[in-house]
């Protein structure tokens, strides 16, 4: 059997398994998905999208266009057929992270780099929860796949970031920093005048995605920079950090956390130790993608957008492509290499050393999977809820409204609600009838009776409202004078 085709087998092997995992594992998607499918059935209703509603997200054009190609296809099972896109994603996704380092440092060290990524619970997470992250990533590292095999490749590289870009920004300062890598060999040798047709058009390539990002904000809501406008605004509504000053510290807090701090630190030496020998093939893909992620971070700072976790991914996954050569590049080694044997002593310290910190974070699994079952349940019980007579009853005489945003999108699609019929009480305050969601309990009512940036207490049932129906930690409250 061919290599080729192993590799295949494996791959398709693990989709299955994906899928399995999928089926028998429910879980639904995050607060910005769930937006994302809310506006996708108010365009299938011949509405815009309300990119303006209390406290939305930032929008991303093509998930917007796949959410609503899934809400017209799937019609309410939508939500858990984009978390199946994530889960086929993220085994692209380590396909590409496997492509990528076979190419630049061989085979066992991408084993391991695909190993790292494919074991990270923030990733992990992200799948679960339908983030726009996991199809990003996929692209971008397919797209550092395709250049790693044919150094400036040019258009097919460029497509696949074009299309990265209209899920994430970040995209765009990768498209950027490839068009200078592309152009840069024609300008030493003949200026400015080396920069030739095919070069122009793949720099109007590199705009499409902005441009499509600020028609769609001009289209829905007359500001092209919309998205800049409203990210910024709600950063500072929420009191995340934001700032030029806070990149340095969260730079290396938030890349140690996604990778754990072992893997971190070897990552680094991996990086040290490409550098050093310079026999990787390729080595410009990984280190672009680490320079490129690592602007974008600082830039998101100078932006004054909110500093998180998620914008380093892509940083995150070359290190960890540099993280599996530090571990096992030393099997490519001759056996009279003199690095081999110390290099070899290193990684079995690694792995007794890995060992002992993953019997020592044991917690780390249990929290995961702890969160994965208190995703389903909490669906569970608000699709139930939501479902009673009362509530039903209740609806009639006024809209849904919650204690905060948190489960507004959640709620507006299990109801197939708009903006009016299902409200926010610390955006509104409390409707004079209608039904109130009430939440109790330590863990639901702390993740959703209460949010960032809202002071009052709104987790309260409204004056003149009564108990109506309760599943598990939520009650409804019903006030229906005209009945």
């Amino acid at each position: 059997m061919s290599a080729r085709r192993r590799e295949l087998l494996v791959v398709l092997a693990l989709a299955g398994l994906a899928v399995a995992v999928w089926a028998l594992v429910r879980t639904y998607p995050n607060y910005d998905s769930s937006y994302h499918l809310a506006w996708g059935r108010e365009i299938l209703d011949g509405h815009k999208p309300g990119f303006d509603a209390y406290q939305a997200p930032t929008e991303h054009p093509l998930y917007l266009a796949i959410c609503t190609l899934f809400a017209a296809l799937f019609g309410e099972s939508a939500d858990r057929a984009l978390v199946l896109l994530g889960v086929l994603a993220f085994v692209g996704l380590l396909w590409a992270v496997f492509r990528t380092g076979r190419t630049v440092f061989g085979t066992w060290p991408a084993v391991v780099a695909a190993l790292l990524v494919g074991s990270s619970f923030a990733l992990l997470l992200y799948v679960a929860r339908a983030y726009v992250d996991v199809p990003f990533l996929a692209l971008v590292l397919w797209a550092a796949a395709i250049e790693a095999a044919r150094p400036r490749r040019g258009l097919p590289v460029m497509a696949l970031l074009t299309v990265a870009g209209l899920l994430r920004p970040e995209a765009w300062v990768l498209a950027g920093l490839y068009w200078l890598w592309l152009v840069a060999p024609a300008v030493r040798e003949r200026g400015l005048r080396g920069v030739g047709r095919g070069h122009v058009g793949l720099a109007a390539l590199a705009l499409v995605a902005p441009v499509v990002w600020c028609l769609t904000d001009l289209w829905a809501t007359g500001d092209p920079f919309w998205s800049l406008h409203a990210t910024s605004g709600l950063a500072e509504e929420l009191g995340r950090e934001r700032g030029v000053g806070h990149v340095p510290g969260s730079f290396v807090r938030f890349l140690s956390d996604a990778l754990r701090p072992p893997v971190f630190l070897i990552a680094l030496g991996g990086l040290g130790l490409a550098l050093w020998r310079r026999e990787a093939r390729a080595l410009h893909v990984p280190l672009g993608l680490l320079a490129a992620g690592t602007l974008t971070f600082i830039l998101t700072g100078l932006a004054g957008l909110s500093i998180l976790p998620r914008y380093l991914t892509v940083p995150a996954i070359a290190l960890a492509l540099f993280a599996g050569y530090a571990l096992v590049g030393w099997a490519a080694l001759p056996a009279a290499e003199r690095l081999r044997r110390p290099w070899a002593i290193a990684f079995a310290v690694c792995v007794v050393g890995g060992l002992g910190f993953v019997a020592a974070r044991r917690s780390v699994i249990d929290r995961f999977t702890t969160e994965l079952r208190y995703i389903r349940s909490t669906h569970d019980d608000l699709r139930a809820l939501l479902r009673t007579p009362q509530v039903a009853a209740g609806r009639r005489c006024g809209p849904v409204s919650l204690p905060n945003y948190r489960l507004v999108p959640d709620t507006r699609w299990l109801l197939d609600a708009d903006g009016e019929q299902v409200v926010a009480r610390s955006d509104r305050g409390a409707p004079a009838a209608g039904v109130a969601l009430v939440f109790t309990g330590e863990k639901t009512a702390k993740r959703f009776g209460r949010a960032a940036g809202v002071r009052q207490v709104t987790n309260v049932p409204p004056a003149g409202f009564t108990m109506a129906a309760r599943v598990g930690p939520m009650v409804a409250y019903v006030s229906c004078p005209a009945a």
